[in-house]
């Protein structure tokens, strides 16, 4: 219980430290000065600024499921098995639960070299009040930022750049995170859909021959896919195919 603790902690402090990261200090404090200024006392509904930044903090924790999805792996791991799961023909196996509990803990996997990055240089000297909030928040953030732009494709980087009409930067540190977390999740699509077309392609192979064979037989009442489905199972099994999904998932961000 006590390591589970030690895991846990630091991955909840850090998208509770992400959400608070997206949103400008200065430009919160500066709301709500010119919101209460000029205002008298009993007209003061904000009264402590505290108050506010308690709500905001609130509202960003129910969006940590969305921060969870849009800035790891777990994008690609789910669709992925989704297209794996529809590739093979099984409808409803594995249930949609078992798909979520899989990429969930294969994210937590191949994401906790940055986790533990984070708990080392962020959550830690935090706890240990060595930092303050502020350089909490921006050395959690930096690791965060470096795994999404080793995933990020140049091309997927650039366009936002420009739409955004942002100015070239000098260095990665100068991207804005507003411009990578989109380029990242551009990324992480293409690279899911270019993988399921990938694991598609044996299993239409096999559709075709059985299709094929009962075509010239004459037995065009029979449902193809009901054939195909044991032959299908029975490839995925001998080349231990979950295995291979899974080997290829965790090497493909390295």
């Amino acid at each position: 219980m006590k390591k589970f603790r030690k895991i846990i902690l630091p991955i909840c402090l850090f998208l509770i430290l992400l959400c608070i990261a997206t949103i400008p200090a200065a430009a919160e404090e500066s709301a709500a000065d010119n919101y209460t200024q000029g205002l008298p006392d009993d007209f003061n509904l904000l009264g402590n600024t505290d108050t506010l930044g308690i709500v905001i903090t609130l509202t960003l924790i129910a969006l940590l499921p969305s921060i969870l999805i849009m800035t790891t792996c777990f994008t690609r791991i789910i669709i992925v098995l989704s297209c794996l799961r529809s590739a093979i023909g099984l409808q409803q196996t594995p249930p949609n639960q078992v798909l979520i509990g899989i990429a969930l803990f294969l994210s937590l996997f191949i994401m906790s070299p940055t986790i533990s990055e984070i708990n080392t240089t962020a959550y830690i000297p935090y706890k240990n009040g060595e930092i303050t909030q502020e350089a909490a928040l921006e050395k959690a953030a930096v690791p965060l930022r470096n795994f999404m732009l080793r995933q990020t494709k140049e091309d997927d980087l650039n366009f936002f750049l420009n739409v955004n009409n942002s100015s070239r930067p000098e260095s990665m540190d100068d991207i804005s995170s507003f411009v990578i977390i989109p380029a990242f999740i551009t990324s992480e699509l293409k690279r899911a859909f270019i993988i399921g077309l990938l694991l598609y392609l044996p299993f239409l192979i096999i559709d075709m021959v059985v299709a094929s064979t009962l075509m010239s037989m004459g037995m065009v009442m029979l449902p193809p896919t009901m054939i195909a489905l044991p032959f299908k199972l029975m490839l995925f099994v001998l080349v231990d195919g979950w295995q291979l999904t899974f080997q290829s998932l965790i090497t493909g961000f390295n």
